[in-house]
């Protein structure tokens, strides 16, 4: 189910702090929804056991911080 449009998008509130974007980006809330001003910026989403570092383009403004981390690690059988 969609979040309604009225509500806008998710963001949390430590991301909308004018000091978060002086400081390195480490992105704890993968549940956010990718503002505009981090466009061509590098951040550190946390996936469970560290953070991975992501270049945010035009092309990932407007989805999660979640769906460009992996959280599970490959294990070959």
């Amino acid at each position: 189910m969609n979040r309604s449009k009225w509500k806008g998008p998710f963001l949390d509130a430590a991301i909308l702090r004018p000091k978060f974007l002086q400081k390195k980006l480490n992105i704890w809330s993968r549940r956010s929804t990718i503002p505009f001003k981090f466009m061509d910026k590098h951040v550190f989403i946390h996936n469970g056991l560290g953070f991975q570092k992501v270049l945010i383009t035009r092309q990932k403004i407007g989805f999660k911080f979640g769906t460009f981390t992996k959280t599970r690690k490959f294990t070959k059988k």
